[in-house]
C-alpha cells in the first residue's frame, strides 16, 4: 500500500491540519511503518498561480506548438495527477482561510483537472479509491453559532474530491483552533478541548479505512 499525502497550511510548526493529519498517517503506517508516502506540501511549496491558465491553453493545442511556459505546466499538470493515481490512498489536510478554499489547494486541484485523464467526460480514475479529508476551522462555524454558514471551503472541497473524483472519502473537522491563539476565545476552552479530542478520534477511526480499502484493479 502507498499513501499520497497534500499538506495546505502555510504554517508547519503548530499547524491544527497538520496535527490531525499526522493521526491518521500513523494510524495508517501502524501495520507497515515502511510503507511509502508521497508527500505534496501546497502550502509551503505553493503551484505556481499561473500554471492553471498556461495549461488549460496550452493543452487545447498540439504539444509542438505549445510555449514553454505551456509545456511545463502541463507537463506538472501530469506530475501531480500521476500522484494521485499512483497511491493506493489519499490524505488532504486543508484548513479554512478566511471563510473559503485555501488558494494553494485550490491551484493544486484547478491545475490537475487540466490533465486529460482527471478533466471532464473522463471517466474518474480515482472511483472509490480511499480517502480522508482533515480540515480545520479557527472558529466555530456548526449549526447554530453566530458564523453557521461561513465555511465556504469544505463543501467544494467534498464535491471535488468525492463527487467529481467520486473518492470515497471520509471527513475529520476540528473546530475553534484558535482558542488559546486569540484572547477573545479563552471562554471556550473546554469546547474547544472536547472539540479536539473528537477529531482526534475520527482521525485515528479513520486511519483503518485507508488500510482495509484498495482501489479496483485496472
Amino acid at each position: 500500500m502507498s499513501l499520497f499525502r497534500l499538506d495546505a497550511s502555510i504554517r508547519v510548526e503548530g499547524s491544527a491540519s497538520r496535527e490531525i493529519a499526522d493521526i491518521v498517517e500513523a494510524g495508517w503506517r501502524a501495520e507497515d511503518p515502511s510503507a511509502p508516502v508521497v508527500r505534496r506540501h501546497v502550502g509551503t511549496e505553493p503551484v505556481p498561480a499561473t500554471a492553471w491558465a498556461a495549461a488549460v491553453a496550452g493543452s487545447a493545442v498540439p504539444a509542438e506548438q505549445r510555449t514553454a511556459e505551456q509545456g511545463e505546466a502541463v507537463a506538472l499538470a501530469a506530475t501531480l495527477t500521476d500522484e494521485l493515481l499512483d497511491a493506493d490512498a489519499l490524505l488532504f489536510a486543508v484548513p479554512l482561510y478566511n471563510f473559503g478554499v485555501s488558494q494553494h489547494f485550490k491551484t493544486w486541484a484547478d491545475l490537475v483537472i487540466t490533465d486529460p485523464r482527471m478533466g471532464p467526460g473522463a471517466e474518474p480514475p480515482l472511483a472509490g479509491r480511499p480517502a480522508v479529508l482533515v480540515t480545520v476551522r479557527g472558529g466555530n462555524y456548526s449549526a447554530g453559532t453566530p458564523r453557521e454558514g461561513w465555511d465556504h471551503a469544505t463543501s467544494w472541497m467534498r464535491r471535488i474530491l468525492a463527487d467529481v473524483w467520486q473518492l470515497d472519502l471520509r471527513v475529520v473537522e476540528r473546530e475553534f483552533t484558535l482558542v488559546g491563539v486569540n484572547p477573545a476565545l479563552d471562554s471556550f476552552a473546554d469546547v474547544a478541548a472536547d472539540l479536539k479530542a473528537a477529531a482526534e478520534r475520527d482521525a485515528a477511526a479513520h486511519a483503518s479505512h485507508l488500510r482495509s480499502r484498495r482501489p479496483a484493479a485496472a
